[in-house]
């Protein structure tokens, strides 16, 4: 272990890290915003599918935001123990960053989570609903100050190096740096794509087994259609992140499509096996002309290759194959929401072949999230902070043997947190199902639930010796409660 590089150890074991840990922010940060979806559906039609779909949502709302606190303070730990140079050099611009993250973001989503978790009967719908609003807001915010950071390291401005060390001259161009708006909003839309996937997929998952209510209906519906709204808009924010990594860090870009000569009419490389030590591709399958095209919205554009960065541009094979990954995942969301949303459009509910393929894709926002976010840091490569400081300068002196001991640890811990997550979310799947099958056996003895409307529940109350409309102003969840 000792013969080991500590350098690498310490990339591999901060991005078994952030791998681990990113998993749950891009769940919790549009959750949060469906789950406001949902509550204000059922405040203003008084159907109980949309409450249904709110408290069992909430639940796993609930369980990742609690894993996404805990994988998140580990990597806090390694700016000091992994990375200490990081900090010595750039500390100026990312600790008030990281600072900001946890008093304007975190504590405004833990301070009013309780009362979204357990004040639906506690509060009023208004105090409600504002609560589940900040909640949300709160994690949009936290994807700002971390996207912030992120981006500055990838184009860094606003600064200046005194004595070796980062100062900060403008505190907006910092914030906004040239790629910021790029991919604070790929990061925003890849969390809905990974939201969106996973209702859709555990919804399709209960229909499959019998389990149709209400609750399961509306899920599944705003699952695939935000699916199909959002990855149309996630290919034209990658088309531009493209195009901004194209003049901020074409090292990158170059590896990204496999390029290796600077050329005129540059062909998109669809498949091929890069290889570092002939500088060429092996299998290569490609299109002429197609990467300078979309590139350079020119046929005739110059795209700069991987062998004028001899020595300064990231490891080809991770971020090549990252990318063909991540965009491969992304066709196959395309295909799959725009398939169902068609035919819950037709018929309803999608079909079979449909349903089976959103259960397999339930967690594809995952597998597409963690690949671009290789691209994008792997892609950085050699540098911690492009063009300021080398990931080789900040690494720590601890020896490799430490290191790998703990590196084994994370891997252990992670991979049966990560299993026990899914486990879980399946059990509240299918518990809420066995749940509703004896209202749905006897919908006689509950009109209120199963997707009935107000006007049904009105026809029930008169029914009962009421005149509709004699709800004394109440609120549909006071009407619910009474």
């Amino acid at each position: 272990m000792e013969s080991l590089d500590p350098v690498l150890l310490s990339r591999l074991q901060f991005a078994a890290n952030i791998t681990f840990h990113i998993l749950f922010p891009a769940i919790t940060i549009s959750l949060a915003w469906v789950l406001l979806y949902f509550r204000l559906r059922y405040d203003r039609s008084g159907d109980e599918s949309w409450m249904g779909a709110y408290r069992f949502w909430v639940k796993i709302f609930a369980l990742t935001f609690a894993l996404g606190i805990v994988t998140g303070v580990t990597m806090s730990f390694q700016f000091g123990t992994n990375w200490p140079g990081y900090m010595e050099t750039v500390g100026n611009i990312a600790g008030p960053l990281l600072a900001y993250e946890v008093l304007t973001a975190f504590f405004l989503e833990a301070s009013f989570l309780g009362i979204m978790l357990f004040g639906t009967k506690r509060v009023s719908r208004r105090v409600h609903i504002l609560s589940t609003f900040l909640v949300a807001a709160g994690t949009t915010l936290s994807a700002f100050w971390i996207l912030a950071l992120n981006s500055w390291m990838q184009t860094p401005v606003g600064f200046e190096m005194i004595d070796g060390r980062a100062h900060p001259t403008d505190w907006l161009a910092i914030l906004f740096s040239p790629s910021f708006p790029y991919r604070f909003t790929h990061m925003l839309l890849a969390s809905g794509l990974t939201t969106a996937f996973l209702v859709a997929g555990i919804s399709a998952w209960r229909w499959r087994r019998g389990d149709r209510g209400g609750d399961v209906r509306v899920a599944l519906g705003t699952g695939v259609r935000l699916a199909a709204l959002l990855i149309p808009l996630q290919i034209l924010v990658g088309d531009l992140h493209g195009l901004n990594t194209l003049h901020h860090q074409p090292a990158k870009l170059a590896a990204m499509e496999g390029i290796w000569e600077t050329q005129r009419g540059a062909a998109a490389v669809l498949f091929a096996v890069p290889d570092e030590t002939s500088r060429s591709n092996r299998y290569e399958i490609a299109i002429p002309g197609l990467a300078s095209l979309y590139l350079g919205h020119s046929l005739d554009a110059e795209i700069r290759g991987l062998n004028d960065f001899v020595g300064e541009h990231p490891p080809v094979k991770p971020v090549f194959f990252a990318f063909r990954l991540m965009v491969g995942v992304g066709l196959l969301m395309l295909a799959i929401s725009w398939l169902s949303a068609l035919q819950i459009k037709r018929r309803g509910e999608p079909g079979r072949f449909a349903l089976g393929v959103l259960v397999a894709m339930t967690f594809s926002g995952w597998v597409a999230l963690v690949a671009g976010w290789y691209v994008t840091e792997i892609g950085r490569q050699p540098w911690l902070v492009h063009g300021v400081l080398r990931t080789a300068d900040a690494a720590t002196a601890t020896p490799a043997g430490r290191i790998g001991l703990t590196l084994a640890m994370y891997l252990s811990l992670y991979a049966v947190l990560l299993t026990a997550f899914i486990s879980v979310i399946f059990h509240l799947a299918k518990k809420a199902g066995e749940s509703e099958q004896p209202k749905q056996m006897n919908p006689v003895a509950d009109p209120f639930h199963a997707g009935v409307g107000v006007a049904d529940k009105e026809r029930a109350q008169h029914g009962a010796g009421r005149s509709p409309g004699d709800d004394g102003g109440r609120s549909p969840e006071e009407r619910r409660d009474a």
